[in-house]
C-alpha cells in the first residue's frame, strides 16, 4: 500500500497556491485544505459584524467572538471541489471579493486567530494524506511535513492573474488597486510577528513567473511522486 504524506504548500498571495494545491489532492486521491479560506471566511464575519472596514479594526471585538466562529469545508456536488461553510452558510463567492482581500493580512496578522485556525487545521492533517496551502503550513501548522513547497513569483505577474479572476467574477476593480494589495499584503504578511510568511529552510521554491499551469502542475506532482516513493 502507497504510504500518504502530509504536502504543505505556502508562499506570496496570487502565486496560484490553491489553484495546484487542488491538483495535486486530486490526482493523489488526497484531502485538500486551503487555509487562506479558512482566514478569509474569519474576516468575513469580522466585517459582516462591523469590527473591521478600510478605516477601523476593533480587535478585541474579534477576539472575543472567535468561539462563534465556526469554519468547514463541504464539497460541491457539481464541481467536486471543496468549498467554505461559516456559521452554517456556504459563503465560498463573498470570500474571495477584492474587499476582504484588503482586510485579510490584519485579520490573519492576529495571534488568537492563528492559534484557532491552526489547532483546526492540524487536526485535519493527523491521519496524512493531505495537501494544505497557506503562509506558514511549512513552518508552523506542518514543520515536519514530507514535502514543502514555497511558491513565488513576481508582483507584476500575480497582480495580472488576481485581476483576470476578478474581471471574470464580474469585480468592478482596478488593475492598479490589485497590484497595490498584492504589494500591501507581501509587506503585512512577511513582516507580521506571529507567523510571519517566510520560506522553510527545506522547502522547494518553485518560481511561477514563467510557468503555465501545466507546467508548473507537471512540475510539483514529478516532485510528490519522488517524495512518496522514498
Amino acid at each position: 500500500m502507497e504510504k500518504k504524506v502530509i504536502i504543505a504548500i505556502d508562499g506570496y498571495s496570487s502565486t496560484g497556491k490553491s489553484t495546484v494545491a487542488r491538483q495535486l489532492a486530486k490526482k493523489l486521491g488526497y484531502i485538500y485544505v486551503d487555509t487562506g479560506a479558512m482566514y478569509r471566511a474569519v474576516t468575513l464575519y469580522a466585517m459582516q459584524h462591523n469590527f473591521i472596514d478600510q478605516s477601523h479594526f476593533d480587535k478585541e471585538a474579534l477576539e472575543q467572538s472567535l468561539s462563534l466562529i465556526n469554519i468547514r469545508f463541504e464539497v460541491n456536488s457539481d464541481t467536486g471541489l471543496a468549498e467554505v461553510v461559516l456559521n452554517n452558510k456556504n459563503v465560498e463567492k463573498e470570500i474571495r471579493t477584492l474587499e476582504v482581500s484588503k482586510l485579510v493580512s490584519p485579520v490573519a496578522a492576529i495571534s488568537m486567530v492563528r492559534k484557532k485556525l491552526v489547532e483546526q487545521q492540524q487536526l485535519m492533517g493527523k491521519d496524512s494524506g493531505i495537501v494544505m496551502d497557506g503562509r506558514d503550513i511549512g513552518t508552523v501548522v506542518f514543520p515536519d511535513a514530507e514535502l514543502k513547497l514555497f511558491m513565488t513569483a513576481t508582483a507584476k505577474d500575480r497582480a495580472e492573474r488576481r485581476y483576470k479572476e476578478l474581471l471574470e467574477r464580474g469585480e468592478d476593480v482596478t488593475y492598479e488597486d490589485v497590484l497595490k494589495n498584492v504589494v500591501n499584503r507581501d509587506h503585512i504578511d512577511s513582516t507580521r510577528k506571529d507567523s510571519p510568511l517566510r520560506k522553510a529552510e527545506d522547502a522547494i521554491e518553485i518560481d511561477n513567473s514563467n510557468l503555465t499551469l501545466v507546467e508548473q502542475f507537471e512540475q510539483i506532482l514529478a516532485i510528490a511522486k519522488k517524495v512518496i516513493a522514498k
